[in-house]
């Protein structure tokens, strides 16, 4: 096949066919007679690899991993397809816990709150299960909002505790502090924490869908690992 000729059978255009050659994601295309690329199967089979794993994990990651199952071990590929499922799984249980950790949130942030029920640094910490360096530290971030009864003295009382609890919670399923941030800043703009609840179950669902598309995925993959080991595209020196 031509450039042009492969690009139209994936729903690529000239240029990204070249470009994904260019990185790796497959391999080396041999030269013909007039000096133009010549494409075959493995070829094909590889941009639809690349196409599938996209899909499921993002075209960057993507990028990394084609060239990596191209050129090393077949075992070496297995094992990244495995530690991709893996770590699905377990941002999904991040995810889980981190709404488990909200719904606490949302129930005590209900409860009638007494001003000799506020907790100390070292309480909430304990109570969270954070260092008393990661409060502080969501205090300087504008997280968290605890009274201050001195220079180094803090007291969390009810608005602060549930602040660090869903701080707690948001990064217990991956989300960095400029995310938490904006999210933090609707809960107090009276949106309330059930839109963050809402969020993090619309995380759920996406890795579910990340999922299913990782094993639509894996039938290229495993078409282009056969391949390999059947019919070995040769990698051709040309000159510059």
């Amino acid at each position: 096949m031509t450039t042009a000729a492969l690009g139209r059978r994936v729903g690529y255009s000239t240029q990204q066919v070249r470009d994904l050659e260019r990185l790796g994601v497959i391999p080396p295309a041999p030269r013909g007679a007039n000096g133009y690329r010549r494409y075959r199967s493995e070829h094909e089979t590889a941009l639809r690899a690349y196409r599938a794993m996209a899909a499921a994990i993002g075209p960057v990651p993507a990028r990394r991993l084609l060239p990596a199952v191209i050129a090393g071990s077949v075992e070496d590929a297995a094992e990244r397809i495995d530690l991709l499922h893996a770590r699905l799984a377990e941002e999904r249980s991040r995810v889980r816990e981190a709404l488990r950790a909200l719904d606490v949130a949302m129930v005590e942030a209900d409860d009638v709150f007494a001003e000799e029920d506020a907790m100390s640094i070292g309480e909430l910490a304990q109570a969270l299960g954070v260092r008393p360096s990661a409060l502080r530290h969501w205090e300087g971030e504008g997280l968290v909002h605890p009274l201050r009864a001195g220079a180094s003295t803090r007291t969390y009382g009810a608005a602060a505790i549930t602040e660090a609890r869903i701080v707690a919670a948001l990064r217990g399923g991956g989300y960095r502090i400029p995310a938490i941030a904006l999210l933090l800043d609707q809960v107090r703009g009276h949106v309330g924490p059930r839109a963050v609840q809402d969020i993090l179950e619309e995380r759920l669902a996406d890795l579910a869908r990340r999922s299913i598309a990782l094993l639509a995925a894996a039938a290229s993959l495993h078409a282009l690992l056969v391949e390999r080991t059947e019919q070995p595209c040769a990698v051709v020196t040309r000159d510059a």
